[in-house]
């Protein structure tokens, strides 16, 4: 028994390592998805607008004015699945952020499942790699629905997409330039590290030698 237990505990050693990675890389996208630095509007046209910079993110546009008195002035605003002003490609990122996020707390369930079989020493090659496996498709999914919320979020800033926000917010439809903020680098490192999490999760290899060491 104390061999069997040996084996399974060494043969997880890099999934020990995917848990450390799905944990973070989770909590980064989960945390990107709440920033407004998604995409960063520099506003110069001062005859129209004031002169800022706006930072349009998934659930917030929160908008930089430069004043004579104030170096800057924030003013945030919300919005929801329900507002109808924001495109189609907002509402496509905003599903595909909150799909990865839940997938990646059901992997993230998953790989604890199978470290706990692990450690526990239950040796049946099903009951140990079926966690495994199902953590490791779920989180490269969920890494995939990151990505594509990042590609999409540079695709709107290469093409200079606008949005047709509010009056009330007072912002042009498009910026005189707009570059991509932090939030969309702290989702492509968190969806990275759900990729390796998931791929360390389906290359897990149950030891053979274990299945001669059965428990009693």
């Amino acid at each position: 028994y104390a061999a069997t237990m040996l084996l399974l505990v060494n043969s997880a050693n890099c999934q020990m390592a995917g848990f450390a990675l799905i944990t973070v890389g989770w909590l980064l996208s989960a945390t990107s998805m709440g920033l407004a630095e998604w995409r960063v509007w520099h506003i110069d046209n001062a005859s129209s607008f004031p002169p800022g910079i706006a930072c349009v993110g998934m659930w917030r546009v929160c908008i930089y004015h430069h004043n004579s008195n104030i170096s800057k002035a924030k003013f945030c605003h919300q919005y929801t699945f329900l507002d109808d002003f924001l495109p189609a490609d907002i509402h496509l990122s905003q599903y595909l952020l909150l799909a990865a996020t839940i997938l990646g707390l059901l992997g993230r369930g998953f790989l604890i499942l199978a470290l706990r079989n692990v450690y526990l020493g239950i040796v049946q090659k099903h009951d140990i790699n079926s966690p495994f496996i199902i953590s490791g498709v779920l989180n490269i999914i969920a890494s995939v629905c990151i990505t594509v919320a990042v590609l999409h979020n540079y695709s709107c800033i290469r093409h200079l997409r606008g949005i047709a926000f509010p009056p009330s917010f007072r912002l042009p439809f498009k910026p005189d330039s707009q570059e991509a903020g932090s939030a969309a680098l702290v989702a492509s490192l968190g969806a990275f590290l759900m990729l390796l999490s998931g791929i360390f999760s389906l290359f897990y290899t149950f030891p053979l030698d274990s299945q001669v060491h059965p428990m009693s």
